[in-house]
């Protein structure tokens, strides 16, 4: 996961305005066709690998709770076997109870690193599907732009004197190049707007997930039939 992430961050991290200067520099859209490519690509691995730990999540979730609901017999059979004077039998379901009890903090540990990981990655593909959503439409944009620079450039060879090539078509080349660029920013920007949102849905379910563990563990003390 962690090469995965690596190139989500360098492609994250890649200047917008660079790539189209590359892309004004080379008159060709090419480069910036390259990055959208790559930013699918990693896409798609982080989708597959999203899906994997998200398997590997219920799974481990099953497991500790079929863990759980074996503890629970458990303990009660220890309480059964002390009743019946039966101490051999109440020791040897004891010792059954704590190996469930150490496996059920195991899958809990398991569960904890896992679910951060998953939070990671669809925190990441949130992040990629906004900068190709920018990079898609700038497209477009980007491509009347080189079409103009072209034109302005064919339409100054054909004049003859210095004071008629003086600033041909400067001005509306780098009126459009501005207009990409702001595009950009506002769009990067509302990325990492909604990327802080989603740290905060990310913080607030963390949270409600504690609490719902709190209070499992206190239903399981009160044992069947004592819930409030």
């Amino acid at each position: 996961m962690a090469s995965l992430l690596d190139k989500v961050t360098v492609l994250l991290s890649a200047n917008l305005h660079a790539l189209v200067d590359k892309a004004l520099q080379s008159n060709s859209i090419a480069v910036f066709d390259e990055y959208i490519r790559q930013v699918e690509d990693q896409m798609d691995k982080l989708a597959d690998a999203a899906a994997t730990i998200g398997g590997q999540i219920k799974g481990i979730q099953r497991a500790q709770a079929d863990q759980e609901e074996k503890a629970i017999e458990l303990d009660k059979a220890v309480d059964a076997f002390l009743k019946e004077g039966n101490d051999s039998a109440a020791a040897a379901a004891q010792n059954r109870l704590n190996s469930s009890n150490q496996l059920i903090e195991t899958y809990k540990t398991q569960l904890e690193k896992i679910q951060t990981e998953y939070q990671i990655m669809l925190e990441a593909k949130v992040k990629l599907e906004s900068r190709l959503e920018t990079m898609k439409t700038q497209r477009a944009h980007l491509i009347s732009l080189l079409e103009l620079a072209k034109s302005k450039e064919i339409a100054a060879k054909s004049l003859k004197t210095l004071d008629a090539l003086k600033g041909v078509g400067n001005s509306d080349v780098a009126r459009i190049a501005n207009q990409i660029y702001a595009r950009l920013d506002k769009a990067s920007a509302y990325m990492e707007l909604r990327s802080a949102n989603l740290d905060e849905q990310i913080d607030e379910a963390l949270g409600r997930k504690e609490i719902e563990g709190q209070l499992e563990q206190r239903r399981l003390l009160l044992g069947p039939g004592k819930k409030e």
